[in-house]
């Protein structure tokens, strides 16, 4: 679980709550009209905009927002060089066994097509053609969240249009202002708290995790070509090293 997203939720929820309770408390800030054309219509116009399919895992993409899969950098280098060891000692054919117990998925299936004898450019072309169209669906879920942030805040415009219309119709009313003038407020302040507080940070953190993944099926693409390719451990560690951050880049072959 990722404590940084968690605790900014919590923190950003918990102190807009905690403001409002030490005003006029919180039961002035609700109102179901104003849920109705915010959530409701935000929701309704992502319909609109992008597939069913998308919309079926919207709660599974943000709880990749949540808890994503991290891979753990340095031990993956340490796994491709002792896969490089052994192919060099052995022969590539003896990876045969450790690619059936391989959970890392891309991985695996990189690690497969060396082992089947593939050539070096088919491989690299077929795990890239991969990484760009995992790319491109992650990107595609992310842009459901950056385009909400803009749909809640136009709705939350159409809210107070509307809640002004009502307010000028029933100026003889001093009874109907009120409501009226909730609906137009408060829908703004939905509008900001969608897109300021879910759409557009968790549109921006699933785009990180994206890039995150990006690099690491980078470093597994390099190290695969490396073992095929027959490099020295060393080397391949040494290529596998730069794509940490320098504080990271801890050689196994100094200790």
């Amino acid at each position: 679980m990722d404590l940084g997203t968690v605790i900014g939720l919590v923190l950003v929820l918990g102190l807009l709550i905690a403001s409002m309770a030490m005003g006029v408390g919180i039961g002035p800030y609700i109102d179901v009209p104003s849920v109705l054309i915010v959530f409701g219509g935000s929701i309704g116009a992502l319909l609109i905009a992008f597939k069913m399919e998308q919309m079926k895992i919207f709660v599974k993409i943000f709880m990749v927002a949540i808890k994503p899969t991290i891979d753990n950098r340095p031990e993956l280098i340490q796994k491709l060089v002792g896969y490089a060891t052994q192919a060099r000692r052995d022969g590539i054919l003896a990876l045969e066994a450790a690619v059936s117990n391989e959970e890392n998925k891309f991985l695996k299936k990189g690690l497969s097509m060396a082992v089947d004898g593939n050539e070096p450019d088919t491989i690299r072309a077929l795990l890239e053609i991969e990484m760009e169209q995992t790319s491109e669906r992650h990107k595609g879920n992310a842009a459901i969240f950056s385009t909400w942030s803009g749909l809640a805040g136009a709705m939350g415009m159409i809210g107070t249009l509307i809640g002004l219309v009502a307010m000028l119709l029933n100026m003889a009313d001093p009874s109907a202002i009120g409501p009226s003038m909730a609906v137009a407020l408060l829908t703004t302040l939905y509008g900001a708290m969608i897109g300021n507080i879910f759409g557009g940070p968790i549109a921006n953190i699933l785009n990180i995790r994206n890039a995150d993944e990006d690099l690491t099926k980078a470093m597994i693409l390099e190290g695969i070509m490396s073992i095929q390719a027959g490099d020295n451990p060393r080397t391949l560690e040494a290529k596998l090293l730069a794509y940490l951050p320098p504080a990271e880049r801890v050689s196994q072959f100094d200790s």
